[in-house]
């Protein structure tokens, strides 16, 4: 990793996991990062350990709340973020809640935090990604993407029939759609924006115990307890595909680990599901996603 890049940096949901580490190895290569989280106190006491851990780097990390649940939330924290961003990194997402729950606009959690949430957030903070000289946007998905049925466009917020895990699926989906979308988008307004997509593998985060995801489930936490610490690998490990699709991934790339299918392992190209290449697929799910969250980007 090279140092000292002193680029502006959010990361959403850096105060746990592959976002931590992630934030941790830009601070130390000398980024200013911004934590961008709901919970408030746990980015402080993660922004302290990060700060303990590289103060002899010219590194700065600081915290900022965003509750990707609540598109008011979003649209203040872009408001209040710097005039210019280097780098935006869409991370924190929530996975499989037992029950159907929904977000403070009415969708349903998964797809409105881990998609309409970033999507939100992109779009209000593209002014300011485009008043850097080449800013790069890294959506973290998952290989969960692959196991997505469908979007159903006629129930898009699961009211008709909540399944976790096709839910989290579909997010997935989303998040790799929105990301390749995104780049082609750019491309065609002659924007220099790298847009790309990575997925950790499966890695040990609080993902599988937060109370907001699996971890609502007692038989799902306890099943995840016991097998997680034999299939997956360390959240340090999980963070490398994010820093390698910031630093060498490309506009359009997708990374992710190399070994055990895409379980574990250093970067490479990660492969694309059938649903994540359709063209047409992405370009509806954009115009759903505008008119949900009422965010247009200004690509002109």
């Amino acid at each position: 990793m090279p140092d000292n890049k002193q680029r502006r940096v959010i990361l959403t949901g850096g105060n746990t996991g592959i976002g931590y580490f992630t934030a941790l190895q830009l601070v130390k290569q000398g980024d200013h990062v911004t934590l961008a989280c709901r919970n408030l106190d746990k980015a402080k006491s993660a922004a302290d350990k990060i700060a303990a851990e590289t103060n002899s780097t010219g590194g700065v990390v600081d915290t900022a709340e965003l509750d990707l649940a609540d598109l008011s939330s979003v649209r203040d924290f872009a408001a209040s973020a710097p005039d210019r961003v280097d780098v935006l990194i869409n991370n924190a997402g929530v996975m499989m809640p037992a029950t159907r729950r929904a977000t403070v606009d009415g969708f349903e959690l998964q797809f409105g935090t881990n998609h309409l949430g970033h999507f939100a957030l992109t779009g209000h903070l593209l002014p300011k990604l485009r008043a850097s000289d080449k800013a790069t946007v890294v959506t973290v998905s998952s290989v969960a993407h692959k196991q997505a049925p469908k979007l159903d466009f006629d129930d898009l917020q699961a009211t008709r029939g909540y399944n976790p895990q096709r839910g989290y699926a579909n997010s997935k989906l989303s998040n790799l759609l929105f990301a390749l979308e995104l780049q082609r988008r750019l491309d065609a307004a002659k924007i220099d924006i790298t847009s790309n997509a990575a997925h950790p593998g499966i890695s040990s985060t609080e993902l599988y115990s937060s109370p907001d995801g699996l971890g609502s489930s007692k038989i799902a936490s306890l099943v995840a307890a016991v097998g997680l610490p034999i299939i997956s690998q360390s959240a340090k490990a999980g963070a490398l595909p994010t820093l390698h699709a910031l630093e060498k991934g490309g506009p359009g790339s997708y990374t992710g680990p190399k070994w055990l299918f895409e379980s574990r392992g250093a970067p490479a190209p990660a492969k694309l599901s059938g649903k994540a290449k359709d063209r047409q697929l992405a370009e509806k799910l954009w115009e759903a996603s505008e008119r949900l969250t009422g965010v247009v980007y200004d690509l002109g």
